[in-house]
């Protein structure tokens, strides 16, 4: 193994250790696939970046056959590829690929927000966190931060539905889409913007117009799209 490969094992082992509580005794390839999910979700693994058995195993304390049957799960949902010989390695997405992972975020989360009626009270708490996040993560200035935080403010938006089936294939959705983010070179004034976008939603949201919420957002997800699709095609 070479001094590059050892370092980057090491930061990975360092990285995922605090994670290994969260697995316990009774950890599963699921709830291993969880985590490492929620990882992508973060951007803590960059597109085209190799996962080592050895490094992740090693941090978590899974078996490698527990190892490679969440790596099979995350395959199947299209966040890593297996290359024959070489290893697993996190998917690199392609403009289409963004195209059709914002056309089923305006079909779902739209339809989520057009339901409400009412004012949510209590129900809007996971977005107000959100919110709040992304504001104390423009205040230290750490962009990476500020689109986990936009990622948890859509996670949220989606539980309003109150379905774990809707809320299960968003959540995988949003992983795929962290690893387009990549593209981004500059993420501050990719990222900033939309926080204030953030607030008018929650606003509309909390007064229960769910119907300009969904306008508000579809408006948000088009301009996201566009922004993405023009830097991959300027690559």
């Amino acid at each position: 193994m070479s001094i590059d490969a050892e370092s980057t094992d090491s930061t990975l082992s360092t990285g995922l250790e605090a994670d290994r509580l969260l697995l316990g005794r009774t950890s599963t390839a699921e709830r291993l696939a969880d985590i490492l999910r929620s990882r992508i979700t973060e951007g803590f693994f960059e597109p085209g970046s190799r996962l080592s058995e050895e490094a992740i195993g090693g941090a978590l304390g899974v078996s490698r056959n527990t190892l490679r049957e969440a790596f099979r799960l995350l395959t199947h949902e299209k966040l890593l590829v297996h290359v024959l010989n070489r290893g697993v390695f996190v998917r690199r997405l392609s403009a289409e690929d963004v195209i059709d992972l914002y056309r089923v975020r305006k079909l779902v989360q739209c339809a989520v927000l057009r339901e409400i009626t009412s004012p949510p009270g209590d129900r809007l708490t996971e977005v107000e966190a959100a919110v709040a996040e992304g504001e104390d993560a423009r205040k230290r200035q750490a962009w990476r931060e500020l689109g986990t935080a936009n990622m948890r403010f859509h996670q949220a938006l989606i539980k309003l539905a109150g379905s774990p089936r809707v809320d299960e294939l968003v959540r995988g959705l949003l992983a795929e889409l962290r690893l387009v983010f990549h593209v981004m070179t500059d993420l501050k004034p990719f990222h900033e913007p939309y926080l204030e976008r953030n607030r008018e939603i929650l606003l509309a949201l909390r007064s229960g117009d769910g119907a300009a919420a969904a306008r508000l957002l579809a408006g948000y997800l088009d301009d996201a799209e566009r922004q993405l699709v023009e830097a991959y095609r300027a690559m």
